[in-house]
């Protein structure tokens, strides 16, 4: 699967083809949902958990310029050198001064979406730097030459033998091997030279600790340790928004972050980095990209409290349904259709509108973010700065009219009703979006309106 360039409708109509993948990939995101509940469920105080990481984040996002002032000044005290990037373009070019004042020009990488977000290896791969993605499923993405489908599982949208296929090809395994322990020790044996020639690592920030300077890198697979103990140069990247008050609140956040997104009690790694060993240099670079902007739409701020689980993308029944790609973007599913319209609204306006706004992302969110209020929020931003398609804004303003009119409203139902009885093929045809993917319902004798004037007492 290449990359997605039309709009989410058009994508998932592409990814809609084939539909017992889409039942199984749908099935699959339901599997690690059901896995977050039943791991939930343990803990008698899951959501006062959730609600004090909400409370610290709150806190965070009022108290960011002093915060991040103490996390930098703590981080230097500690040997580190911190950097700031305004933007995605000033964080590449930051990354590559990095490599290029060494003489650099291989690269291990673990898992860092922040790096997505400013397509980072398409930028260092055009400058001459071989980058190599050392968690698996992101390797696997790599190898195929397609961005993440999914925030923390990001080859979730392939299968054994897509995966079989692929190390055939690019690592000689044997042809049709499907066995995952097989696989998996061919990429360990494959990455293994990486760790041990790369004389860089790049890692992702999950929390920065303003009290004490330090960060934590959360993995399942050891990547990130591998290739930071192992490279002189080791640099970490950052949103502003990962900064945490004090180490205290640590446990708090690992508690929530691995149950959400994939039901285990803990991360396997949870690796604590403070300040570089002897002889290694340590960067920190703190990146904005738009997040300042975020912070100031008072509607939309509580989007920086996201901590990256992907439990909103396990139980959207749109994006187990359309596919990561479909998104277009970085940061796929509920969260980052809240996400993406605040770095360019012409070219993400489609996303908001990629959901059934059922508010299940809301009730699974470890830090409570209102997710599905901000896509309807979104919406009508969108709508009112006019960027939205002709038809879609005329179908909304049919909608609005009919809606605001009871009498009106009361009208149309029983035309619709009729129509729908005694000439079924103006509704039941290609033209409705509706009847593209499923049956059209029976329609009903009566509203409900009229059914309880009629039986109410």
């Amino acid at each position: 699967m290449s990359k997605v360039t039309m709009d989410h409708a058009g994508a998932s109509d592409v990814f809609n083809a084939d539909e017992p993948y889409v039942n199984w990939h749908d099935e699959t995101l339901w599997f690690v949902r059901h896995k977050r509940d039943k791991s939930s469920k343990m803990l008698p105080e899951w959501e006062e958990l959730r609600t004090t990481a909400s409370s610290i984040k709150h806190y965070v996002l009022s108290h960011l310029d002093t915060l991040l002032e103490s996390f930098e000044a703590k981080a230097k005290e500690n040997g580190v050198h911190v950097h700031w990037a305004s933007n995605a373009a000033e964080h590449n070019e930051i990354v590559l001064g990095l490599l290029r004042k060494h003489k650099i020009d291989q690269m291990v990488k673990s898992k860092s979406m922040l790096t997505e977000e400013c397509h980072m290896n398409e930028f260092l791969i055009k400058n001459g730097i071989d980058v190599i993605d050392t968690d698996l499923g992101e390797r696997i993405v790599q190898l195929r030459n397609e961005p993440p489908s999914h925030i923390v599982l990001p080859a979730i949208h392939l299968k054994k033998q897509d995966i079989g296929d692929l190390f055939h090809e690019h690592l000689g395994t044997e042809a049709g091997a499907t066995d995952p322990q097989y696989l998996t020790e061919a990429a360990r044996q494959h990455l293994r030279d990486k760790f041990l020639t790369r004389r860089a690592a790049l890692t992702g920030v999950n929390f920065a600790i303003a009290e004490t300077g330090g960060f934590v890198v959360s993995t399942n697979e050891g990547n990130a340790d591998m290739g930071a103990h192992l490279a002189d140069i080791h640099i970490a990247c950052m949103g502003f928004e990962k900064i945490i008050p004090r180490q205290e609140h640590l446990g708090v956040f690992l508690r929530l972050l691995a149950r959400s997104a994939t039901g285990q009690p803990i991360t396997t790694y949870s690796s604590h980095f403070k300040k570089p060993r002897e002889g290694q240099e340590m960067h920190i670079v703190i990146v904005d990209n738009g997040r300042s902007t975020q912070l100031g739409r008072e509607d939309f701020r509580n989007s920086l409290k996201c901590i990256r689980c992907g439990a909103c993308m396990n139980t959207c029944p749109v994006y187990r349904r359309s596919g990561g790609h479909s998104y277009h973007n970085a940061v796929a599913g509920p969260i980052g259709s809240i996400l993406a319209p605040n770095l360019d609204m012409s070219k993400n306006a489609d996303l908001p509108f990629a959901s059934t706004l059922c508010g299940s992302c809301s009730n699974v969110c470890p830090v409570k973010i209102d997710i599905h209020d901000q896509l309807y929020k979104w919406r009508q931003v969108l709508v009112k700065a006019g960027h939205v398609p002709g038809g879609k804004k005329a179908g909304i303003t049919a909608m609005s009219t009919v809606l605001s009119q009871p009498r009106f409203y009361q009208w149309s139902g029983r035309i619709g009703r009729s129509v729908m009885r005694a000439v079924p093929f103006m509704v039941n045809n290609g033209l409705n979006p509706w009847y593209k993917q499923r049956e059209m319902p029976e329609p009903p004798k009566e509203s409900f309106r009229d059914w309880y004037v009629k039986n109410r007492k």
